[in-house]
């Protein structure tokens, strides 16, 4: 997979997280929530709550919003119960699709995906039929200035712990075991280092290669799951074209 093509697929999530960040904080809000009922209030000692608020932060949502939201979580541990449910299938030109939910009523969200995905070309599978192509990793994303020395901030990543290290034109990828994201991360932070992203994702083992008018139609496919208010989290193994706007 090309720099420019991985760049610019997170340059597009990036633009849309812009352009919805009221949606984005409301889906994070209740991540926080889960993570606040399983594990407690304190940041120090729950550690999902620490990857949900370095989610938050790379999305650019301010502390007092974090604090309140932790606040309201807190208030609200015998209100609702959100289950996670996870969806997968195919997009169009076969490209694979899961879809992360946090619901509290199952038949409407299953409902909503499957109407969006035979909606926008797509048709949803059962569970398993994608999930195999693609790893559960931590995944951060440091974005390259002019004073950052690759081999300097490689060796950086390696030694606090990281998998892999990926080196783009604009950007560096750092690739990290589920059980060590939050050390890695918390490792790099305290290095100084700023991140465009940060969080557990899942990343395709192989990507499908879109054409323009294919990739109109993915975007769609995306975009319109994304609005769903049930909706968390989507990943997909699209190749957009470098001439793709988003």
């Amino acid at each position: 997979m090309s720099g420019h093509s991985k760049w610019h697929n997170i340059q597009a999530k990036k633009s849309k997280t812009d352009a919805k960040r009221g949606k984005i904080f409301t889906k994070i809000g209740k991540e926080i929530m889960v993570a606040v009922k399983q594990g407690g209030a304190n940041a120090e000692t729950n550690s999902r709550l620490r990857d949900v608020i370095a989610k938050a932060k790379s999305n650019n949502m301010p502390n007092d919003t974090i604090s309140r939201s932790i606040k309201k979580a807190s208030g609200a541990m015998d209100g609702v119960n959100y289950e996670k449910i996870v969806y997968e299938g195919y997009g169009p030109n076969g490209v694979a699709v899961i879809v992360e939910a946090l619901t509290d009523n199952k038949n409407r969200t299953a409902g909503n995906v499957r109407h969006t995905f035979d909606k926008h070309g797509g048709n949803l599978g059962a569970s398993g039929c994608v999930g195999w192509m693609f790893q559960t990793k931590g995944q951060i994303i440091i974005e390259r200035k002019e004073n950052m020395d690759e081999e300097e901030v490689m060796m950086e990543v390696l030694e606090a712990g990281a998998e892999d290290f990926n080196s783009e034109d604009e950007v560096f990828e750092v690739i990290t075991s589920v059980e060590d994201f939050g050390t890695v991360r918390e490792n790099l932070e305290s290095s100084g280092y700023e991140f465009a992203s940060a969080e557990i994702t899942m990343i395709p083992d192989n990507n499908v290669e879109v054409d323009l008018n294919d990739a109109k139609k993915v975007e769609k496919l995306i975009d319109t799951l994304e609005d769903d208010d049930d909706v968390q989290n989507i990943y997909h193994n699209a190749e957009f074209p470098e001439e793709f706007e988003g």
